[in-house]
């Protein structure tokens, strides 16, 4: 077994004892591997090991690995900040996008996503550590920006994200997630039916999992840390 399979099974392992912590099925928890910098090889030996579901932060670098590895039919998920005119690529490509955080973005999927394809499965990024380096709008705008998004043709909205400011202790490492999925039980309750909250990383996926993750958004457990230059 690859030192990959190892590791998708130890964060397989740590999501189950998270989930069972708080009384929810592991089931509820899907893992996406987020293999951003990595070499396609890596998301061979990911997907040889059961793993379906990958998320990538560059456009380019995400289509040329759909287009290199078509033929196992997985999921591509693009989880990273997204430019206007970079919106066509992902459309045409990707299954899901977690990062929409204005309005623009969302009405140029919808327009380009070919009809042939099901809806782009799509979430809100919302900023909830107000941080002013981070993505996402703002939790007033979130209600908003959700029903915008919803009535576009060619995207189904699915829910929320984000990327907290990461700190070490447990404890606070639970209250932005808290945060997001109280805000994602507002926006069900004014009539939206939200079934998502992509939340969570390697260092705090369980955090994630207590408040309520049903995707979890994990690279460094999975392939190692990464080298950027």
């Amino acid at each position: 077994m690859s030192a990959i399979a190892d590791n998708l099974q130890a964060v397989q392992a740590r999501i189950s004892h998270a989930a069972a912590a708080v009384g929810r099925s592991p089931e509820s928890v899907r893992l996406l591997a987020v293999s951003k910098t990595w070499p396609l090889s890596c998301v061979v030996d990911a997907a040889e090991a059961g793993q379906r579901a990958f998320g990538e932060n560059y456009v380019q670098e995400g289509v040329d690995k759909i287009a290199a590895i078509s033929g196992r039919h997985l999921e591509w998920h693009f989880i990273g900040p997204l430019q206007s005119n970079k919106t066509k690529p992902v459309a045409e490509h990707f299954d899901w996008v977690h990062s929409i955080e204005r309005l623009k973005i969302a009405e140029r999927l919808s327009a380009q996503r070919p009809t042939y394809l099901r809806p782009l499965q799509v979430c809100v990024q919302v900023n909830v550590s107000g941080e002013a380096s981070k993505s996402g709008c703002t939790p007033d705008e979130a209600l908003a920006l959700c029903r915008a998004v919803a009535a576009l043709p060619g995207l189904q909205l699915r829910g929320l994200m984000a990327i907290p400011e990461p700190v070490d202790d447990p404890l606070a490492q639970r209250q932005p997630f808290r945060q997001l999925r109280q805000l994602s039980e507002q926006i069900r309750a004014a009539g939206l039916p939200l079934d998502t909250l992509s939340m969570g990383m390697s260092h705090d996926l369980e955090a994630a999992v207590a408040e309520g993750a049903t995707i979890v958004r994990i690279g460094t457990a999975i392939f190692g840390e990464r080298n950027y230059a």
